[in-house]
């Protein structure tokens, strides 16, 4: 009789270890550090100084941003082209130590001017410098955009962070290059805005601001702007994929300037399988309007091949997949020219932060901004559970 019960029990049990080996299955076949944000929050506010002044420079035109975990510092590269002081990134200190940001925790703490490989500073209108990322080897890659009205071609470098040396040039694909005729390559001021690195220092990312010349219209009210996303290969340091991503569409409310720009100044790399924060910011003539959307690169087609989105047909091209996380222009903030992400340090409360900059332009009517969010960030198995187990303390 004994035996009879412990045989009857035997499936029961079974029954019971069926959805811890389905979890534990799915949870070994799920990229388990790709991520996806839940949530975001807005932690606060500060401004530097109008026309502030550090190691004798003027401190401005703050359009990129990168963070040092190690150190705890950040490096934000300005887009000064040598009129006001040489080519130069600024290291600071943001201080989100009691969960929020609040005026007068912004700090810069030094001044790094750059040098090309002849360790010789850059002639003045020799770069426009946007966008900045760290390496794990005491190094940031910087992007130009260069200047296509004087035939000045982008650029991706890297540089060390002790002297400010460059060390290594990234080819630039030649359908990128603008030639005389002006019937290919980047438009003025619309290239290399963005600049991201993957967690494990494999891949580099840039994009676009705008359309390639061959590839569409840029920006105009209403209408959007299919961009490129070039995907290098930290490895061999070569361009090895490029993704298609379109712009949303924005509406000037009471333009009364007439001044519209519309376009994608930063990515941010949240994983290595692919999944990003973007940033959209456009000039409507009465204010800025600034998004930030979640985009992923899964079953989007690689168009590193196509010179020219026009020569084909672009409708049958599948474009990296996008969600909006947040409009800022529904925070009760006066928005400026927000041009620069990226990932801070974790809050107290063990949520991670994110960190966005604005370029003022040097330009007295503007300022130099930095926002802080707080995001809610979820593996795939995290996402299963809750699915599985609806009420699981969020």
């Amino acid at each position: 009789m004994q035996l009879i019960k412990k045989i009857v029990t035997i499936p029961r049990i079974f029954y019971l270890f069926i959805p811890i080996i389905i979890i534990i299955f799915l949870a070994i076949n799920l990229s388990t550090n790709s991520v996806e944000i839940s949530s975001i929050e807005f932690i606060g506010e500060a401004t530097l100084a109008k026309g502030l002044t550090f190691q004798k420079t003027e401190v401005g035109g703050l359009s990129g941003i990168t963070y040092d975990a190690k150190n705890s510092l950040y490096y934000a590269i300005s887009d000064d082209r040598g009129q006001k002081a040489n080519a130069r990134l600024y290291t600071l200190t943001i201080d989100l130590s009691k969960g929020f940001l609040q005026q007068g925790r912004v700090v810069p703490v030094s001044v790094t001017t750059l040098l090309n490989e002849n360790s010789q500073t850059f002639s003045p209108g020799e770069t426009d410098t946007e966008g900045i990322a760290l390496t794990n080897k005491a190094t940031v890659f910087i992007s130009s955009e260069g200047d296509a009205a004087k035939l000045i071609n982008p650029f991706i470098k890297e540089f060390l962070l002790s002297s400010g040396r460059e060390i290594a040039t990234l080819p630039i694909p030649n359908k990128l290059f603008t030639d005389k005729s002006g019937q290919q390559g980047i438009r003025n001021n619309l290239a290399f805005e963005s600049l991201t690195i993957t967690p494990d220092k494999k891949h580099l990312f840039t994009a676009t601001e705008n359309a390639l010349i061959q590839d569409g219209v840029a920006a105009k009210p209403n209408i959007g702007s299919p961009c490129r996303i070039l995907q290098y290969n930290l490895l061999n340091n070569q361009p090895e994929k490029e993704f298609l991503y379109q712009t949303e569409p924005v509406s000037p409310f009471l333009n009364l300037t007439g001044k519209f720009a519309s376009g994608l100044p930063d990515l941010l790399a949240l994983d290595n399988q692919g999944h990003f924060l973007s940033l959209e910011r456009s000039f409507t003539g009465l204010g800025f309007a600034i998004s930030l959307f979640q985009i992923s690169l899964e079953g989007s087609d690689d168009i590193h091949q196509i010179d020219s989105l026009l020569a084909v047909d672009s409708k049958n091209i599948k474009p990296v997949q996008k969600k909006l996380l947040l409009d800022l222009r529904t925070l009760d903030v006066l928005l400026d020219n927000i041009e620069g992400l990226t990932l801070g340090p974790k809050l107290p409360d063990g949520q991670q932060s994110l960190i966005l900059i604005s370029d003022n332009n040097f330009n007295s009517l503007q300022r130099t901004q930095i926002l802080a969010f707080k995001l809610k960030i979820e593996t795939p198995l995290i996402r299963l559970l809750r699915r599985l187990l609806p009420n699981l303390n969020r």
